[in-house]
């Protein structure tokens, strides 16, 4: 066993090539004339010093990691290592590319077996983000596959390998390292008989990767959520409940929010005056509120400079009743949502209809979503808001009793973990004596994220104190989201069993 007394990782200088040109002898036996010759190394070097570097243990050559990068779209069909590398001169190496291509990795044999690899896979994920590359790819060799080439193809070679019922140290050590498969080439090394001249190739994402932008806006990773728990109260008219909702509005933007989440039918209180009507007639009513407190709720948002959710509001469409919401973006823009599944409360009472639409919004701190209430426990929805890239989740509530809150509550928590998501929750306290079908109302408004190692460990990254008025600002990283999805203790996202089941949007 070798004894390690000093370990460094340097760039390769040609000084190295003597040492270096041994080393891929030792590590090549079945290749022995595939070396690099002196004045390809130089011109590796040239061309991108920071992509050639070596591992010495002790002052000795032990291991070494060649890359160039390269506008993928030319090579992304089929190549072969010839191709890749231009012939062998390196002429495919492009500074303005978009991928870091993998030349070659190889390990001394005696100095195998002390992870000397996966420190040079680990500089090339940092090369890679510090660049702001998409993606590492190469023809990863699969030197046993001449064992059983005569028994099965390279794509059940490769199965059994990631089953595990077949050792093959390189494919195994590459897979460990987070690349995976995702096509054969056929004929991709000359004279690599060990692999029948067949590769895999193997990708490494970039979960840090910006595309550039041709416009000078950028999407915020630190996220500043402002959630206003509001208090049902009685208000003259609307004039005195936006002067309420203003006053919450002004407040979580002064502390720099990006988001303000009112609750569902936090409007409810303009019903007072219409109290000796019908419940279904007074609903009706309260809908033509809707409109004018979009308008105004969009006029806070621009001068305000924070994306409104407005919670969600009744709304006359073609004469049937829906309960819809508003996100009201800071640029000016205005997109709407509805509330997909009523309660049998609002179907009964008010004569409330389903929504027949959703999907994910984007914002200038990324995608979101928003589901009203109810709608948060049906859990294929948030799922499927997650497929088109959602990285936050709100639910603007209503509930009465603490039974109501707690489904809400809980449902949105595990919408969080199996989304792999940000969710919050807000919603009103109080109660409205002269509003029939609104009596009482309980909530306690929180933020909730997945449950790994970069998160809380209850899953819970805010709380506000249940049944009291009050708003409750909170920071997400949406970098986590990221790192959770490549590296988390486990994918739910990754892991589902898609060979089994399939969830599609028809609307």
């Amino acid at each position: 066993m070798t004894v390690i007394d000093n370990i460094e990782l340097k760039f390769l200088s040609l000084e190295d090539y003597p040492e270096l040109k041994k080393a891929m002898i030792e590590a090549y036996p079945s290749m022995p004339d595939a070396y690099w010759k002196e004045e390809q190394i130089k011109k590796l070097i040239s061309k991108f010093p920071e992509g050639q570097i070596v591992i010495k243990v002790n002052g000795n050559l032990a291991g070494c990691a060649l890359s160039i990068v390269v506008d993928y779209k030319k090579f992304e069909r089929h190549h072969t290592y010839k191709q890749i590398t231009g012939n062998y001169t390196f002429n495919t190496h492009q500074k303005d590319g978009d991928v870091l291509y993998g030349i070659d990795v190889f390990i001394k044999p005696e100095f195998r077996g002390l992870r000397i690899g996966r420190r040079l896979y680990d500089y090339r994920k940092e090369l890679c983000e510090k660049l702001n590359l998409e993606s590492i790819v190469f023809g990863g060799r699969i030197p046993n596959y001449h064992k059983y080439s005569q028994e099965m193809s390279p794509k059940e070679y490769i199965e059994k390998v990631k089953r595990k019922e077949i050792h093959d140290p390189v494919l195994n050590f590459q897979i460990s390292n987070d690349f995976h498969p995702s096509k054969v080439l056929k004929g991709y090394l000359e004279g690599d008989t060990a692999s029948n001249e067949f590769a895999v190739l193997l990708k490494w994402d970039n979960i840090y990767y910006e595309k550039p932008n041709e416009t000078a806006i950028t999407e915020k990773q630190n996220v500043r959520l402002g959630l206003i728990q509001w208090q049902m109260r009685l208000y003259q008219n609307l004039e005195e409940l936006m002067q309420q909702a203003e006053y919450f509005v002004d407040a979580v933007s002064g502390y720099r929010s990006d988001f303000a989440l009112f609750p569902e039918f936090f409007n409810a209180p303009l019903m007072a005056d219409d109290n000796h009507l019908p419940e279904s007639e007074a609903i009706r009513k309260l809908a033509e509120h809707t409109q004018n407190i979009v308008n105004r709720f969009s006029e806070l948002a621009i001068s305000y400079n924070i994306n409104i959710i407005t919670g969600s509001m009744p709304e006359i469409k073609n004469d049937l009743l829906y309960n819809v919401g508003y996100l009201c973006r800071r640029d000016g823009t205005v997109d709407r949502y509805e509330k997909i599944h009523v309660t049998p409360d609002e179907a009964k009472v008010w004569g409330m209809q389903g929504g027949n639409s959703f999907k994910v919004f984007d914002t200038d701190c990324g995608k979101i979503g928003v589901l009203i209430c109810y709608d948060s426990e049906f859990p294929e929805l948030s799922r499927i808001l997650a497929d088109e890239g959602m990285n936050i989740l709100f639910i603007p509530f209503l509930t009465d009793t603490q039974n109501g809150y707690s489904r809400v509550r809980h449902c949105a928590q595990a919408r969080a973990i199996e989304n792999e998501c940000y969710v919050a929750i807000a919603g009103s306290v109080g109660n409205l004596p002269k509003v029939h079908n609104m009596d009482i109302q309980y909530a306690q408004s929180m933020v909730f994220t997945p449950c790994d190692f970069s998160f809380p460990a209850n899953g819970i990254k805010a709380e506000a104190t249940a049944n009291t008025e009050m708003i409750l600002i909170a920071d997400v990283d949406i970098s986590l989201l990221r790192e959770l999805n490549q590296f988390g203790s486990v994918k739910n996202l990754k892991d589902r069993r898609l060979d089994l089941f399939d969830l599609k949007k028809k609307c």
